[in-house]
């Protein structure tokens, strides 16, 4: 089954959740566990996102993060691939550390935002790293001992989290350590780590009015599932149009420049400017357009292996020709 496209509209509230290749540590000391931590910072300038709460296990992590306009892609390779090569090198491994791509639930933050940063902060305590709450304010690998005032890190959105509860400190403070103290006797919560009303391949929004829109991606309410899938399916559709709007551009530019129709860089020939004029066309499509090598060789009418030797070439003679340059303008 293919994995299912991220969800990247900015403003959205993610529980992140990464476990190690075959469950096993990803974090075996205390200089893993602070290396992991002291690289958030310098990754949310990077790529700016809010951290709301999080929790470090031996073999796995959760982040609540709402997205900035970048969204959390970026932050998440540039947190994890940074931490694995550090990792590796550190315990002299090599390979994957973590167990595929990081799970991301796109969450209803109106109705599930408080639920999750308990669930999330009390992750410590159900697995039996912290005995008791008193333990888990001291637990420096979670984000609970932060809004207690234990640690400090001014990358975790503490103020934020601890308005919700009241409008001074020490109230709100007092309210969310009850709050999270209630949780514990609800055990795990599956109903906060599944998206969706139900389990599901995809988005699907039933006709039937007893039904409501679900899917696996996305924790929240039928409207809510639905309403995002419009805002996704309606952004998909603008940088579909952009791209092919800038393809076309940039077939029109290179065509010009080799002197040649546009229509005989998408047909068989071998003379010089068309297959320059191919050549410059393969590299874009595979660098900037996302196509690979093997589409490229099919749209230009060429074979694989040819194909992949005029990409080579191709960027030298896109960067001499410049017209990238003129099309950005």
């Amino acid at each position: 089954m293919p994995r299912q496209a991220r969800i990247h509209t900015p403003g959205l509230l993610h529980h992140v959740i990464s476990r190690g290749l075959n469950r096993g540590l990803v974090f075996k000391s205390g200089e893993d566990y602070r290396d992991f931590i002291e690289r958030i910072g310098p990754c949310l300038e990077k790529s700016p996102n809010q951290i709301l709460a999080w929790a470090l296990m031996p073999n796995h992590f959760h982040l609540l993060v709402r997205s900035g306009t970048g969204g959390i892609t970026s932050f998440m390779r540039r947190l994890m691939s940074g931490y694995a090569n550090a990792f590796n090198a550190r315990h002299k491994r090599s390979g994957y550390l973590f167990q595929n791509r990081y799970k991301s639930i796109v969450c209803e933050e109106s109705a599930y935002l408080i639920e999750l940063v308990r669930y999330i902060h009390l992750n410590p305590l159900r697995a039996g790293l912290a005995k008791g709450l008193h333990e888990l304010r001291r637990y420096p690998y979670a984000g609970h001992g932060v809004i207690m005032g234990t640690f400090r890190y001014d990358w975790q959105e503490r103020d934020e989290v601890l308005g919700l509860f009241g409008k001074t400190e020490a109230t709100a403070t007092r309210r969310y350590a009850e709050f999270v103290g209630e949780g514990v006797s609800l055990g795990r919560r599956p109903d906060l780590v599944g998206g969706g009303l139900k389990k599901s391949h995809g988005g699907v929004c039933s006709p039937k009015s007893d039904r409501e829109c679900y899917d696996s991606r996305i924790l929240g309410s039928g409207s809510f599932v639905e309403s995002l899938l419009s805002q996704e399916e309606k952004a998909e559709r603008r940088s579909r149009d952009a791209r092919r709007g800038g393809w076309d551009r940039l077939v029109k530019a290179v065509a010009q420049r080799q002197g040649v129709e546009p229509a005989v860089l998408f047909q068989k020939g071998r003379r010089q400017t068309v297959s320059d004029g191919k050549a410059m066309l393969i590299y874009a499509g595979v660098t900037l357009f996302g196509k690979t090598n093997k589409e490229m060789a099919a749209i230009t009418r060429m074979a694989e292996p040819p194909a992949s030797r005029a990409r080579q070439r191709g960027k030298s003679l896109l960067e001499e020709s410049g017209i990238l340059s003129t099309l950005s303008n």
